[in-house]
């Protein structure tokens, strides 16, 4: 098996209370929202949403139609984190054996939040991942972050 790891830190105006609960509590309700075009549903496939929850997510149809199934590890309201598995997905084909995001959001000294993201993908063994492939997963993370910072400034009564 092979391990692929990367770290990286987004900032946000958004205060972390309001930011952990968008990305981690609320984020089933926020995606499709904030994505309509990207996001066609998002199911509970097992479990109370806690430790231990699967969550199919269905993309839209068309040239990015798919699923994934992530599985959520550990949530921490106390501490603001967030760490969740994706076990399953059309795009992992035979050499992604699973990815892990550890999530963690910190105050910034501006009053806003700084949200730690660390990646792990773990490959089937001799698959090598590209670093294209690295990066454009990076890259719809930090879209999705950014979508729902951009939704949460223009609606400043959700996730209070």
């Amino acid at each position: 098996m092979g391990v692929f790891t990367f770290e990286n830190e987004t900032t946000t105006p958004i205060a972390p209370a309001r930011m952990f609960k968008a990305m981690a509590v609320e984020t089933d309700k926020l995606s499709a929202k904030v994505a309509p075009q990207i996001i066609k549903s998002t199911e509970i496939i097992e479990g109370n949403g806690g430790a231990g929850t699967i969550k199919k997510i269905t993309f839209q149809e068309g040239p990015k139609e798919g699923y994934m199934k992530h599985r959520i590890d550990s949530i921490d309201k106390d501490n603001l984190t967030y760490n969740y598995s994706v076990i399953e997905g059309d795009f992992m084909n035979d050499k992604i054996e699973k990815i892990s995001h550890e999530n963690k959001i910190v105050a910034s000294p501006d009053g806003g939040s700084i949200l730690k993201l660390k990646t792990t993908i773990y490959t089937v063994d001799g698959a090598d991942v590209s670093e294209d492939v690295l990066k454009g997963g990076q890259a719809k993370g930090e879209g999705m972050f950014k979508a729902i910072e951009a939704y949460l400034l223009a609606n400043p009564n959700e996730c209070n």
